[in-house]
């Protein structure tokens, strides 16, 4: 098993050490000025509609294994991330709040995590973020599944575009790896691209089935597909 301390790096090209970094700065910061109007909306409708804060903070694993708080817009009920599976499921969930169904299903909840980005945090092309208890704890991964933590995070990533919620955690941290072995400036535009089609078909954004199966004991990894 590994261990919260993961220090080997991924392949470093010209790309993946600088270009990619300063696309994810400028990106984030033109993002925040022109999607301004809608974070100060969001977050005005979710202190009105329900008590709490409007930003959900977490702790996620990021690059490294390490642990650092995401930001999100609050979707469900106070203190609800713990009860039931802990996890979402969709939009029928019970904790989740009524402002809280539309910003999951358009993601604008995501929309606070560029300043992850800003932060150094993420990036916008990337593994998406575990938790620290689920699929497993950080102890519980292989050195092989330690891999998917060589880059940052980010707010969209491979396994998304090939299923989003609807991926098994096992099949979806061998994307993930194939996403660092592979990771381009050409990869990152069809994922950005391919991301905001799923975005405005909602497709896939719910959990159809057990996130966490059992592992089978001979797996392949997933070459690049469409669905």
């Amino acid at each position: 098993m590994g261990t919260g301390n993961h220090q080997k790096s991924a392949p470093r090209g010209g790309y993946n050490r600088v270009v990619k970094r300063l696309i994810d700065v400028v990106i984030a910061a033109l993002a925040l000025v022109v999607l301004s109007p809608v974070l100060l909306i969001s977050a005005i409708l979710i202190r009105l509609t329900s008590p709490g804060p409007a930003i959900f903070k977490q702790t996620r694993l990021g690059r490294g294994a390490r642990e650092y708080t995401i930001y999100k817009f609050r979707t469900m009920y106070v203190n609800s991330e713990h009860t039931g599976s802990g996890v979402y499921s969709d939009d029928s969930d019970p904790r989740m709040t009524g402002i809280g169904k539309l910003l999951r299903k358009t993601s604008v909840d995501e929309l606070p995590q560029l300043v992850n980005i800003l932060k150094g945090d993420m990036s916008l092309i990337g593994p998406r973020p575990p938790l620290t208890y689920h699929p497993w704890p950080v102890e519980e991964y292989t050195e092989e599944q330690l891999r998917m933590f060589e880059v940052r995070p980010g707010i969209t990533g491979w396994a998304q575009i090939h299923g989003r919620k609807d991926v098994e955690w096992h099949e979806r941290i061998r994307l993930n790896i194939w996403y660092v072995d592979h990771v381009s400036f050409p990869l990152d535009l069809r994922i950005f691209f391919t991301t905001i089609g799923k975005v405005f078909t909602n497709a896939d954004n719910e959990n159809k089935g057990a996130t966490v199966a059992q592992e089978p004991e001979e797996t392949e990894v997933l070459a690049p597909t469409e669905e």
